[in-house]
């Protein structure tokens, strides 16, 4: 393949291209070329695509060659333009020379024309490159004019004894002077005193080094300096200061770059005041505040940490935990997933683990970790808290809680005695209706919590029977409408007698909502669905099988197949249909039964 070259061939004649075509290939060009023969064609080409040199026939029937050089200085773009001709005089190669063209050869002599193109585009290629370097050299200094009158920062240039020769527009914004009023200034009247000392005496060292020849050339010094603006107030200045120098390198001026850093100066002074209030607060915190990298090994540590630790923290400071035997066996895996979950971006908390203190004590933490940013690497920020107290405190509330569910129970079985001894017939049921519905709620995943209270709530769900005449509760016949209103009355008898009661389940509720349906048809409040205690919804599911399944003194037991045949025809219109699910899977799938019944 050859060098790559576009040709745009201002030609009448086809077979004329193909010899230059063929000219171009055998000096070792590969070329791409368009024929054109019109001015119009001409100017589409030159706008629509990009050449590397144009061929040009002299004459042609509707153009010749200098109107081709006219339309191309017309565009203003630079390509090189050969006039190539069968036949052309002296006089007529001088005129396309003169107007534009970069050389002429005939057609007779096509060996001429690949050196020609050789030449003419490296003069093109030097051409544009010293255009570049034309171009970036103006617009390099317009841009140093621009930044020198535009730049935030003051440009001083001052002599040996310390006259200003020139002073950078931009001291009006800055000092509120002209340059015009600057440059006439001296130092009294620029400086303030302390600032005029500092001044004075690096300028005394400076020339002390000057005089001893040990001056560095290229040295600058940065000082920060408080001047006056013209309105009387002060603005602290970053003034950096260089000796200007001829060509034997002697002294013979001094340039300073001067930056108000007032605002700076005061942000300076509020970070170190957030600083220090932000490591008083670190300090003083109420939990233990630790810092690490995300291989465990610990970068800081505040007061709380050495309490809780015993751990003065030059003692951890730079060392891993697993180094210092801060964790018992059993806490270890649990602060490797901590670690684990921490190079992995993540952060944790609150968890709990042991710790070994310094004298050997095990003392329980919490433990919430972030993972930060800390000058460009992450790092993991802690905090600790030593909850023994809130653990013993726990155990204390846990022993309570127990001592109170004993006494419930202890209550409970007193209430269900005294119901059973009025109403014989119905010995069991509670116990019974209790067991099935604490069944339920296991097999529907409830928690324990939950389902200690169902298994309470059922041991006296018909408490409210105590309030109802003996000879209604044992009537061997069909009650009444009358005397089944009465019986109805026990769900809220129940419940006025248990409302009072301190517990940690809705006891009363779960009494007063037992008999209650999920279409609202029940008593003695018409509820319906999510209007219903969860474990009343079981408990209803419960009593209706073991009253069904049981006998009742005004009938013989319907059986425990038309027990659950009542629930399953029943769910979700008058029962909880999770709740019935679960009694139909125990009682048909998984061999429960209902002792006694």
């Amino acid at each position: 393949m050859g060098k790559p070259l576009r040709v745009l061939m201002v030609e009448d004649s086809e077979d004329d291209v193909l010899l230059t075509v063929r000219a171009l290939k055998k000096g070792g060009y590969d070329p791409a070329y368009e024929r054109v023969e019109t001015a119009g064609a001409m100017r589409t080409a030159l706008r629509e695509k990009t050449w590397d040199i144009i061929v040009c026939d002299y004459q042609m029937p509707q153009f010749n060659g200098l109107a081709a050089i006219a339309l191309l200085k017309e565009t203003g773009i630079d390509i090189p333009l050969i006039i190539v001709s069968g036949a052309i005089g002296e006089e007529t190669a001088a005129d396309c020379m003169r107007y534009g063209a970069h050389d002429y050869i005939m057609k007779g002599n096509l060996a001429r024309l690949v050196p020609a193109i050789e030449r003419e585009l490296q003069e093109a290629e030097s051409r544009s490159k010293r255009r570049q370097a034309e171009g970036a050299l103006r617009e390099s200094e317009q841009k140093y004019h621009w930044i020198v009158d535009n730049m935030a920062d003051v440009i001083t240039v001052m002599d040996m004894n310390l006259r200003f020769t020139y002073v950078s527009p931009s001291i009006m914004r800055m000092r509120g002077y002209t340059p015009e009023e600057a440059v006439v200034q001296t130092f009294e009247q620029v400086m303030t005193p302390e600032s005029l000392q500092i001044i004075a005496k690096v300028f005394e060292e400076e020339m002390n080094l000057e005089a001893g020849g040990t001056a560095d050339p290229g040295r600058s010094r940065i000082l920060d300096l408080n001047e006056y603006r013209k309105d009387g107030s002060i603005v602290c200045m970053e003034n950096h200061l260089s000796f200007l120098r001829d060509e034997a390198q002697k002294a013979v001026g001094i340039i300073s770059l001067t930056r108000d850093i007032t605002e700076r100066k005061r942000a300076e002074g509020a970070l170190r005041e957030s600083e220090e209030l932000f490591r008083s607060y670190l300090e003083n915190a109420p939990d233990g505040v630790y810092m690490n990298d995300l291989e465990g090994n610990f970068l800081y540590g505040n007061r709380k940490c050495e309490e809780i630790t015993g751990y003065r923290r030059e003692e951890v400071i730079g060392k891993n935990f697993l180094e210092l035997n801060l964790l018992p066996e059993k806490s270890l895996n649990k602060a490797d997933k901590l670690l684990q979950d921490n190079m992995e971006g993540r952060s944790t908390g609150p968890d709990e683990v042991d710790l070994i203190r310094k004298d050997g004590r095990l003392i329980p933490v919490e433990i919430n970790t972030n993972v930060v940013q800390r000058m460009g690497q992450r790092v993991v920020l802690s905090f600790a808290r030593d909850i023994t107290e809130r653990k013993l405190a726990e155990e204390e509330l846990q022993r309570t809680l127990e001592k109170l569910r004993s006494a419930i129970q202890t209550t409970i079985s007193v209430m269900v005695s005294a119901v059973e001894s009025r109403d014989p017939y119905t010995a069991g049921h509670q116990v019974r209706s209790a067991n099935l519905a604490s069944a339920i709620a296991t097999e529907m995943g409830l928690p324990r919590e939950q389902i200690d209270g169902i298994q309470m709530a059922g041991s006296i769900h018909d408490i409210g029977k105590l309030s109802i005449p003996a000879e209604i509760l044992s009537k061997p016949k069909k009650l009444t409408s009358i005397e089944l209103s009465i019986v109805k009355e026990h769900s809220l008898k129940g419940f006025e007698m248990l409302r009072d009661v301190e517990s940690p389940w809705p006891l009363a509720q779960i009494v007063y909502q037992h008999h209650e349906r999920m279409d609202g048809s029940g008593y003695p409040g018409n509820l319906k669905g999510d209007q219903i205690l969860l474990e009343a919804r079981i408990m209803a599911v419960a009593d209706v099988v073991e009253a069904m399944a049981s006998h009742r003194p005004y009938r013989p037991s319907l059986g425990m197949d038309a027990a659950l045949e009542e629930i399953e025809n029943n769910k979700g219109k008058l029962y909880d249909a999770g709740a019935a699910d679960a009694c139909l899977r125990l009682l048909r799938e998984k061999g429960f039964r209902l002792e006694g019944a």
